[in-house]
């Protein structure tokens, strides 16, 4: 029965050990101390990666040309292969159940863009409406470019939160004429974009006025598909890599390229890309488990130490018990309930420290690739209780060697 004389028993005894007991309580304590933090900084950084490349979810799919590596049907290798709007429309048809939003872009990576004093050289795209999504951008002020502003050839732009600071400084730019390359085009929007300054130092206008305005023809530099939302990753991958591989096949039919020529047709598939990152964040996280794990066992290796101690320094009491009719149960109970509450309330330390300190600090560690670290509390409590049953397992082992004792030997002992 695990009653006060119990109790007294037990805190007696650790009053006897204190040094030890805190010792071995110190090492459990950072044992699930130690894994918590870690299992935490895993989530932290699995959300980092998430928020990183949250396009990627989105089973974006880029497609672009470069020059064939293959002669082909009497055509040398070296050709540099152009897109077209025709590739755009033909790929768009062909797929068209499978795809959600599409673009075809044409990009300018160097454009002289001045408003009134001030100007620089920033990039422009021929883009369509879906790219705002496909580019994961919000719109701060303003508008995005719509079907009709494509249609009718609009002369208009939206313009980057960089471009905006630079140009405009603190007036607002909705309305104003830019000049993009000698061109005039009215800014109807502002946008921000998440992935930073970079993307928005960039200018948007519509495909047909691009590629009108500066004399390019049917000519674009590459398009962008999201493909339909699947229940599951495993599902997703196999759709974009399906897709990737109809597209290659139909331009390399239409541009006249060797079938087994792998470089002419330039494909991203951002949703196998992003599959290297999460296997990665999966790996981290399981050597963040060994390592909390091994310490926990060291934890508990001490626990069985100072048991096979308090087992020695005890004998003696443990024979008077065992001649005073102790069972050998009682015995074993005993040690057992004094490993379990050094392990019960070392390990509650350490888990109750980890958590505030993942809950209070947490928030305040933010990078580019870390975010939020926190864990669940159902994992942390079910390490805590696995811990408490480990902590009884190495005191078994000491308790069996105890109950095993026979009194004369027992009282014997000095």
């Amino acid at each position: 029965m695990f009653n006060i004389e119990r109790w007294q028993e037990i805190f007696e005894a650790i009053s006897k050990n204190k040094l030890r007991t805190f010792l071995t309580g110190i090492s459990v304590a950072s044992g699930i101390f130690i894994l918590v933090i870690l299992l935490g900084a895993g989530k932290g950084l699995q959300n980092g990666i998430e928020k990183q490349f949250e396009n990627d979810a989105k089973g974006i799919i880029e497609v672009w040309s470069e020059k064939t590596t293959k002669e082909y049907k009497g055509l040398n290798p070296g050709r540099e292969i152009q897109l077209r709007n025709s590739d755009y429309e033909l790929s768009s048809k062909k797929f068209d159940t499978e795809i959600d939003k599409k673009t075809s872009i044409r990009n300018t990576w160097g454009g002289i863009i001045s408003y009134g004093k001030e100007s620089g050289n920033y990039q422009f795209r021929g883009v369509s409406p879906d790219y705002l999504f496909l580019e994961n951008a919000t719109i701060v002020n303003g508008r995005f470019i719509n079907s009709n502003d494509v249609k009718n050839n609009e002369k208009v732009a939206a313009i980057g939160l960089k471009v905006k600071q630079d140009l405009f400084k603190e007036q607002d730019p909705i309305g104003k004429e830019i000049l993009i390359n000698g061109i005039n085009f009215k800014v109807i929007g502002v946008f921000m974009d998440p992935s930073g300054e970079r993307e928005e130092s960039r200018v948007y206008m519509p495909m047909t006025t691009n590629q009108r305005a500066y004399g390019a023809g049917d000519k674009i530099t590459g398009m962008q598909f999201v493909l339909n939302k699947k229940d599951n990753y495993d599902e997703a991958l196999a759709q974009s890599k399906k897709f990737t591989e109809g597209v290659k096949k139909l331009l390399k039919s239409k541009n006249i390229i060797a079938p087994n020529d792998e470089s002419a047709i330039g494909v991203y598939n951002s949703v196998e890309e992003a599959k290297q990152f999460y296997d990665l964040n999966l790996f981290i996280r399981l050597f963040f488990w060994w390592v909390g794990i091994c310490t926990i066992i060291a934890g508990v290796v001490g626990v069985s130490n100072i048991m096979l101690i308090v087992v020695k320094e005890r004998t003696k009491e443990i024979g008077i018990r065992k001649a005073l009719g102790a069972s050998p149960f009682s015995i074993i109970s005993m040690i057992l309930h004094e490993s379990i509450f050094i392990t019960t309330i070392a390990g509650f330390t350490g888990l109750l420290a980890s958590l505030l300190l993942l809950e209070f600090v947490g928030p305040m560690v933010q990078s580019e690739y870390f975010r939020n670290p926190e864990v669940d509390f159902g994992v942390a409590l079910t390490t805590l209780v696995l811990l408490v049953f480990a902590g009884a397992m190495a005191g078994f082992f000491p308790a069996y060697r105890a109950a095993k004792i026979k009194p004369i030997v027992a009282l014997r002992d000095e």
